[in-house]
């Protein structure tokens, strides 16, 4: 039986999320990748461990995750039942729903009738009777908002969930959306969005600020763009790399020369911090509070001990901001 680190605590940063009264590690684990059909489950069991080890008390999913879709939720329900149970009170597990689950009309999207069966599922698998955070994973053009911020408040009402999340929305439609579950007196705290040095798209379409203004937190995923913003491909793409491996999100045509020589000169600022490429990366997500919690994913245990070497060093000169835009 695993036991935890009693040192678990002494390093870890945690965030305030939003006004809530929740707080959030500032690197935090999602299992997108890795924790599938296709994974070794020994080596799940200790990036979990390892994370947890480390501070890490948030685990993020959702239902669609694989492949195949549910089986990272049944992955880690499994060390849930059998390494993590005593730590449960301990440890915030979330779970989302909102892409393409199952056959037919009631798979997808925003409906009442989806979100509440997913939920269902996701504690199914997961062998718990509640999740913690429940997000609506995408923005669904169709569906009445007022019908989806019902459906996550009804998660709350029902005791299935302790809060609610946003991912992938846009500021105008998170502005409704917190209305909507203002009025419903539905506890939303933190928004779920991609945010990298490569991907500014949250601070184009309004939800950075828009968070910010609410005072909701933001979690941001793939802040290491799919390891482009690692030392993994300085000299080209690796054979074990997820470009060769999982070509589903990361494709070699996203590794152009250009980018290629991006990644080359941040590497260079990074070094002049004192950093790695991924620890710089993860700073500049965190650097200015709006963040609560960065979202890395890993392939072994070693990645995540590497990432939270990126809390000690959150302050960034002007002159670095700089650089760094230059660069792009």
């Amino acid at each position: 039986m695993y036991t935890a680190s009693d040192k678990r605590y002494e390093k870890m940063l945690y965030n305030r999320c939003g006004e809530s009264g929740l707080k959030l590690p500032a690197v935090s684990l999602g299992l997108w990748h890795n924790f599938g059909d296709t994974g070794n489950f020994e080596n799940m069991r200790q990036i979990c461990f390892t994370a947890f080890d480390n501070g890490i008390t948030h685990f993020d999913l959702a239902n669609n995750y694989g492949p195949e879709p549910g089986s990272a939720e049944k992955n880690f329900g499994r060390i849930l039942k059998e390494d993590l149970s005593q730590y449960r009170d301990e440890l915030i597990i979330s779970t989302k729903a909102g892409y393409d689950m199952w056959e037919g009309p009631y798979g997808n999207w925003g409906s009442r009738k989806y979100l509440l069966a997913s939920l269902d599922q996701s504690l199914k698998r997961l062998g718990l009777e509640y999740v913690d955070i429940f997000y609506h994973h995408r923005m669904d053009p169709e569906t009445p908002l007022e019908e989806t911020m019902g459906a996550l408040a009804q998660a709350v009402r029902s005791g299935k969930a302790l809060y609610v999340g946003l991912s992938n929305y846009d500021g105008p439609t998170l502005r409704r959306a917190e209305e909507l579950l203002d009025e419903m007196h539905c506890p939303f705290i933190i928004n779920q969005n991609r945010y990298s040095i490569f991907d500014r798209t949250i601070e184009e379409n309004g939800l950075k600020d828009t968070a910010a203004e609410l005072k909701k937190g933001i979690i941001a995923f793939s802040p290491l763009a799919q390891g482009l913003l690692t030392n993994r491909y300085l000299n080209g793409i690796p054979e074990d790399s997820r470009i060769r491996t999982d070509g589903r999100f990361l494709k070699k045509e996203a590794l152009t020369q250009e980018r290629l020589q991006q990644i080359r000169n941040l590497n260079g600022i990074a070094a002049g911090r004192g950093q790695t490429l991924a620890e710089m990366a993860l700073s500049w997500v965190l650097r200015d509070g709006i963040v609560t919690s960065v979202l890395v994913g890993a392939s072994r245990p070693q990645q995540v001990v590497d990432n939270v070497k990126a809390i000690e060093n959150l302050e960034f000169t002007e002159e670095e901001l700089k650089k760094i835009e230059e660069v792009l």
